[in-house]
């Protein structure tokens, strides 16, 4: 199944001007003339990575496909206080209808790519990529993911749907690391599926077995210690993908990095955030 992310995008939008707009702008509507026009700025107030303009320009044309939205600073530049992203002119009850949905898409995803950021810089100059979990907010984890390649990192499976994950409960119910990847085996087999297998090993003893099947494409270290990394990345040797998990921060990333992994994934990327101060303002002549 692929998911399309257009789609979703507009699907994600029009529940937020339903949601909001409901049946009318009923102050912009009761102190502004239908037909009176004017102009307002995407103005930055803290530094960070800007994400979420090409969101913000599919909300305005929605509204009111006659606004125009200048464009100044591009989806995953540097950002500070003072800069202008963008500018909208059009009908000012449709700017007035667009601004809070615009600000809230803007500031959320400029988080999460501001965020995202600090952990690919403290990356730099080694092989190991950051990347993101599903640990989003429901109905937003195709923008939240944008957000997070925006940012510099990249993507885990969008959802259930585009990759085997083997986790501890999959495990347990299935009575074993080893009966859980031949039970996933002989499903895709025969449900037709190609789906790459990924499985979370628990200790060393863990990858061992996993070693000994073979059949996977990627092993992910839950928790493991920085030893254990070091000794289960040697174990595994190259053969498969290696990934590590589980209460990693950005104080400890690079140490695990340099254990050899392949990608380190960070839930905080996407639920840990604080939005970026953005603000929507009129310009005036």
């Amino acid at each position: 199944m692929k998911i399309d992310t257009a789609l979703l995008t507009d699907d994600i939008i029009d529940l937020a001007i339903r949601e909001d707009v409901g049946d009318g702008d009923h102050t912009s509507l009761a102190c502004i003339p239908p037909d009176a026009t004017g102009k307002m700025q995407l103005l930055v107030k803290q530094a960070g990575v800007a994400a979420g303009v090409e969101v913000a320009r599919r909300i305005f044309q929605k509204l009111d496909s006659s606004v125009a939205l200048e464009q100044l600073i591009a989806d995953g530049a540097q950002i500070k206080p003072g800069d202008v992203i963008f500018y909208v002119t059009g009908k000012i009850i449709s700017l007035l209808q667009a601004e809070r949905l615009a600000l809230n898409f803007m500031q959320r995803l400029s988080g999460i790519a501001t965020q995202t950021a600090a952990y690919a810089a403290a990356l730099s100059g080694l092989k190991t990529k950051v990347i993101d979990t599903r640990k989003t907010t429901p109905g937003m984890r195709v923008l939240e993911k944008m957000a997070v390649a925006l940012g510099g990192g990249s993507n885990h499976r969008m959802g259930l749907h585009d990759m085997i994950l083997i986790k501890d409960n999959h495990v347990d119910f299935s009575g074993g690391v080893e009966q859980a990847i031949k039970n996933v085996q002989a499903y895709l087999k025969k449900t037709g599926r190609s789906l790459p297998i990924e499985v979370e090993a628990r200790s060393l003893a863990d990858v061992e077995k996993v070693l000994a099947l073979g059949g996977v494409d990627r092993i992910m270290l839950d928790n493991f210690s920085l030893p254990d990394t070091k000794a289960a990345v040697e174990l595994i040797g190259g053969r498969y993908e290696v990934e590590s998990s589980g209460g990693i921060t950005l104080a400890t990333l690079r140490q695990y990095a340099e254990c050899g992994v392949d990608y380190i994934s960070v839930g905080a990327l996407t639920h840990q955030i604080k939005s970026l101060d953005l603000s929507l303002k009129a310009v005036n002549g």
